[in-house]
């Protein structure tokens, strides 16, 4: 399916209601977009239950509780701005 778009002056667009029941999208939905080289892929945010299973787990954090994988990926982040 192609359907087009008109982008505002504010940068926002409308999801035409073609698109919008193909995805299922309602009022309130959250959708996320990835840039594939010259294009954008639109798509409803998955529900996390689904994405079990899908995010390889590091072999160093694996068996750590969340705290301490948030405190490990701050500290990476606060290093990689050095």
């Amino acid at each position: 399916m192609d359907v087009q778009a008109r982008i505002t002056s504010k940068g926002q667009v409308t999801i035409p209601k073609v698109v919008r029941i193909a995805l299922g999208l309602a009022q309130g939905d959250t959708v996320f977009f990835r840039v594939e080289n010259d294009h954008a892929v639109l798509a409803r945010t998955p529900n996390l239950v689904q994405l079990a299973g899908t995010v390889e787990v590091p072999p160093d954090v694996r068996g750590l509780d969340w705290e301490e994988i948030r405190q490990r990926a701050r500290a990476a982040q606060v290093e990689r701005h050095r």
